[in-house]
């Protein structure tokens, strides 16, 4: 088995790749993990990890630069229904848009936008920094990648903007910061994290192992 995390310029790349191996090893995944950012070492792989952080611009900018890596992601994860962890802006992309900054289109995999946070505290600050409770949506308790995450401790947050769902089945996962915004979404193979599972400690690690074991 082989798991790729793209390299676009954009992510704690070794950090995620040391959690997604920590976690593998943890659960007896016998597999690869890579950091690359080659469409045809894509094209192999089994599952795939978008890391991001910064701005959705520039992470839809530095995506969109690599030549040929939309257009494997796009066969490799609707084509070939391949198992998908997009985290922190890495989530945000697979919106329709992003507005930080101006308009900015993301992915398209999953119909929303990405918004600025506005908190109903004045006293709340921006960016979201810190450790907030995973709020499982119906469908995330039923999500096999999401198995057990209620029970597991808080998870790390650290963003300015918000995924929008157009559609409040595609959120498996909310938290609380001055209102409800979503903490995790999904359709199909696709799923996304606001979170840093690889900040997140228990909760992080469990999330990983059991994206490893997924079989959407």
């Amino acid at each position: 088995m082989k798991l790729v995390v793209i390299n676009y310029g954009s992510g704690n790349l070794r950090s995620v790749a040391k959690a997604l191996e920590r976690a593998g090893l943890d659960s007896g995944w016998d597999g690869q993990v890579s950091v690359s950012d080659d469409p045809d070492e894509l094209r192999l792989a089994d599952y795939i990890v978008l890391p991001g952080v910064g701005a959705f611009g520039d992470c839809a900018r530095g995506l969109a630069a690599v030549a040929g890596m939309q257009e494997g992601l796009n066969y490799c994860v609707l084509e070939k229904q391949r198992p998908f962890l997009g985290i922190c802006v890495g989530m945000q992309l697979l919106a329709d848009r992003g507005l930080e900054h101006g308009v900015h289109p993301g992915l398209g995999w999953i119909s929303g936008e990405v918004r600025g946070l506005t908190p109903s505290q004045p006293d709340l600050k921006i960016p979201h920094m810190g450790w907030n409770t995973l709020l499982l949506t119906p469908a995330g308790r039923a999500h096999p990648a999401l198995r057990g995450l209620s029970d597991a401790g808080d998870c790390y947050f650290l963003h300015s903007f918000q995924f929008a769902a157009s559609n409040a089945g595609d959120i498996l996962a909310e938290t609380e910061y001055g209102g409800r915004l979503a903490a995790a979404v999904g359709r199909d193979n696709i799923l996304g994290v606001q979170f840093h599972p690889e900040k997140s400690q228990a909760l992080g690690l469990r999330l990983l192992a059991n994206f490893l074991r997924w079989k959407p």
